[in-house]
């Protein structure tokens, strides 16, 4: 079993792993969102929502923040914390009911690693420790999409290769970016 920096084991799912970072020279941990990290997420939040040329309203990020920290909702926040506590990536997801499995489903939303820790295997550690979740969890299965010109693709499909379906998407009212 994986230890911690103190020596404690780590075990899942007590979601605290610690991983060596390809080519960091240090260690990250990958870990829940605490109350404590808001400033944090919310800097590497405006990075992502900037790569992805949107402008959400501060309303949708504080009820995101919200959700992320609730117990009660299916929405998660997985932090890359780098060796000297400054936060380097994060991947949002949330399980749901599949209609053709009976174990949940995860839909990986949002990753993102910030520009300073890119190329370092932080953003592998986060979808790695997903990989490792739902194996030790008994997910049916880790989903999610991306833009086609995404970089992050290489990694992706190291992953997993892509399969052949096609996003439609329907934006109502106050819908989100691409509402207009």
């Amino acid at each position: 079993m994986p230890s911690s920096p103190s020596g404690e084991t780590l075990t899942p799912p007590m979601l605290a792993w610690a991983f060596p970072a390809i080519g960091l020279g240090k260690r990250v941990k990958i870990r829940d969102a605490r109350a404590a990290d808001e400033a944090g997420w919310r800097a590497l939040w405006d990075g992502y929502t900037t790569f992805y040329r949107v402008d959400l309203p501060e309303a949708v990020t504080a009820e995101t923040w919200r959700r992320i920290l609730d117990p009660a909702s299916p929405l998660t926040a997985r932090l890359a914390e780098a060796a000297d506590g400054d936060l380097a990536g994060f991947a949002i997801s949330f399980l749901h009911p599949g209609t053709f499995v009976t174990a949940p489903v995860c839909y990986l939303e949002d990753l993102f690693v910030s520009p300073s820790h890119r190329r370092q295997g932080v953003g592998r550690l986060l979808v790695q420790d997903l990989v490792d979740r739902a194996k030790a969890e008994g997910w049916a299965r880790l989903y999610w999409h991306t833009e086609t010109d995404n970089p992050a693709r290489k990694l992706y499909d190291q992953f997993v290769a892509v399969d052949d379906y096609v996003r439609y998407r329907m934006v109502f009212g106050d819908g989100g970016p691409g509402a207009a």
